[in-house]
């Protein structure tokens, strides 16, 4: 059985800052995430809206195993998907360079008589020009004693 980390470990983790940084969403990059989709290219270098999924996890400086580890996570199986909130506040351009940071919104354990897990909620924002592009909001459950 995997030890289940302390509650107040876990809480501590709110306000948890990245280390922040920058990513450029390169052409060919644009064009391969758009072909997974199935979608044609966007005219006037749009970048395809999915890319929302890692520019800001990369350019914060972080990783998904990084994620995974900060909560403690029994394994890679342990995780599960409550929500993935995207808000776009200008369109995302390809060959154009952004500026990230995030952090943990918040992170708190749950214990009801079906399961225990705990909820942690990452914040990106994502900014060009010290204006606004876009958000990712990511929450995962770290589900506890699975294994």
């Amino acid at each position: 059985m995997h030890k289940v980390p302390p509650e107040a470990e876990i809480r501590a983790l709110t306000g948890h800052q990245f280390p922040g940084g920058h990513y450029t969403i390169e052409h060919w990059e644009n064009v391969l995430l758009t072909g997974c989709t199935g979608a044609d290219l966007l005219p006037g270098g749009l970048a395809h809206p999915a890319a929302l999924f890692h520019l800001p996890i990369v350019g914060s400086g972080t990783s998904i195993a990084e994620m995974f580890a900060l909560g403690q996570a029994e394994s890679d199986l342990s995780i599960m998907i409550e929500s993935y909130e995207w808000e776009f506040f200008q369109p995302l351009q390809e060959e154009r360079e952004y500026g990230e940071e995030g952090y943990i919104a918040s992170a708190e354990r749950h214990d009801d008589s079906e399961r225990e897990y705990d909820r942690i909620q990452f914040a990106f924002d994502v900014s060009a020009q010290d204006r606004a592009v876009a958000r990712s909001t990511v929450t995962w459950h770290y589900t506890r004693n699975t294994l």
